[in-house]
């Protein structure tokens, strides 16, 4: 998803390759560097905005990624399935972000500067990377399980 926003940002978009980690990044530390990245054209890097921005980003799809696992486990998903309903899912994530979440921190302006078709794209590109991770993973269907065990143990 990162990696597609970037490369929009920095081809058609024209806003800049890392303007993306500078956006997420903005709410913290102010839209200066996202502005110099936009006005700059399509290269412009500055390290600890982009890593704050990676951070953020990285942090946030963990916890979604979490609560996608969580559910699918739970409702028996299997295979190429978990591919759609993860795409499904990254759009779900796409509109509780864009209508909640952004709007709250300031960053609701997003979507629209992205612009709708990138930004859903991106988010359903999420989602489906969450389900082949999934769908591939060895993971039982019956979800995450900790074992103990005591083979080689001394006195067992």
């Amino acid at each position: 998803m990162a990696m597609f926003a970037m490369i929009a940002g920095g081809t058609y978009l024209g806003s800049g390759f890392f303007t993306p980690l500078y956006h997420i990044a903005a709410f913290i530390i102010g839209p200066e560097t996202m502005m110099k990245s936009m006005e700059s054209g399509t290269f412009f890097f500055s390290f600890g905005p982009a890593v704050l921005g990676m951070m953020i980003h990285l942090m946030t799809a963990l916890a979604w990624g979490i609560v996608f696992a969580v559910v699918v486990s739970r409702l028996g998903a299997r295979g190429g399935a978990l591919v759609v309903i993860g795409a499904v899912y990254g759009l779900i994530v796409m509109a509780l972000m864009s209508f909640i979440a952004l709007p709250l921190i300031g960053q609701g302006e997003m979507p629209k500067m992205v612009g709708w078709p990138t930004f859903s794209l991106e988010h359903a590109l999420y989602g489906a990377t969450l389900g082949v991770w999934l769908a591939l993973s060895r993971v039982p269907s019956e979800g995450f399980q900790l074992s103990r065990s005591t083979e080689g143990v001394p006195g067992t």
